[in-house]
């Protein structure tokens, strides 16, 4: 499954990275966790979102105390599946295969005998005729990481991608002049995050080309920060955790390792991002570390030395 061998991947580079001290970015996160058990974004709540991320930096950084993680079954049980949208049902099946894997019980054992049947009609019904998925049922369009969202909970279910092929002609479709792909059909100028999202799709069936490979990483080189880390598109001028973590990603996956020289990457991320007392923020400018951005500040320092 791609979210756990990117997770495996990310845990082994950490585990190789001389001199890293993960205790007060773990404190951080745990810090994170309310007493419902979920875990908190920057406006002070626990939701599924910001707990899909503390539970993927904590399965990177070592994994869970026993405490931690029932107080997590706990409030995972208090969500129904079957009402969350798209990129919190994925949060919360992440959650739940992590839990289990930790040895916290099935959380999908008590649910009802045709939960995957209706979970995937409720994804599917997000379909669109250009091939992808949009965001919310009044989306008229597809979207590319929300069709990658989409792709990752059929994953998890146990599920195959329908029409396959309308997907694949959907995302290169997307894809624009300067190499890279772009979120909705409208636009014109291509975005770090699609373009990952893009390319995760095309590899994970078999359909990304050469031609399409080396496109992609001309662009990824276009968005190259002077900072050392990658822009969300060009006419950002700053990077950010997230383009820096899906960006070296994707030039990873394509074969390639020094679009950016790891060295300058690992300075941008240990200068600007990482906070000594523990977390990543989003950007050189941002004052807040929060477990999100935790996650991506891990996981680059993890795919620099895998």
């Amino acid at each position: 499954m791609y979210l756990l061998h990117l997770a495996d991947r990310i845990a082994r580079g950490l585990s190789a990275l001389r001199g890293l001290d993960l205790h007060p970015h773990r404190e951080f996160i745990l810090a994170q966790q309310t007493s419902a058990g979920g875990f908190r974004g920057r406006e002070g709540d626990a939701d599924l979102y910001y707990t899909g991320f503390a539970v993927r930096a904590l399965a990177v950084s070592g994994g869970f105390p026993d405490d931690v993680r029932d107080a997590l079954a706990l409030y995972l049980r208090g969500h129904d599946p079957i009402e969350l949208a798209t990129i919190d049902l994925l949060s919360w099946l992440y959650s739940a295969a992590v839990v289990q894997a930790s040895g916290g019980g099935d959380l999908m054992e008590d649910q009802p005998d045709d939960l995957i049947h209706n979970l995937v009609a409720g994804q599917m019904a997000l379909r669109r005729s250009d091939g992808g998925f949009a965001k919310a049922a009044e989306g008229a369009l597809g979207s590319t990481y929300h069709s990658f969202l989409i792709s990752l909970t059929l994953e998890l279910l146990g599920q195959e991608m329908p029409r396959p092929n309308a997907l694949i002609q959907f995302l290169y479709d997307r894809q624009r002049d300067d190499g890279g792909f772009v979120e909705i059909a409208p636009m014109k100028r291509s975005g770090t995050n699609p373009t990952a999202a893009a390319v995760a799709l095309l590899r994970s069936r078999g359909s990304l080309d050469e031609e399409t490979r080396e496109d992609v990483l001309g662009f990824l080189g276009d968005v190259v920060s002077t900072e050392g880390g990658f822009q969300a598109n060009t006419r950002i001028d700053f990077a950010d955790g997230l383009s820096t973590f899906t960006g070296l990603l994707t030039a990873q996956d394509l074969g390639v390792k020094d679009v950016i020289p790891p060295a300058r990457i690992l300075r941008y991320v240990r200068n600007d991002l990482q906070v000594s007392s523990g977390g990543f923020r989003g950007a050189a400018w941002d004052r807040q570390p929060d477990v999100e951005y935790t996650f991506y500040g891990m996981g680059v320092l993890g795919l620099l030395f895998t």
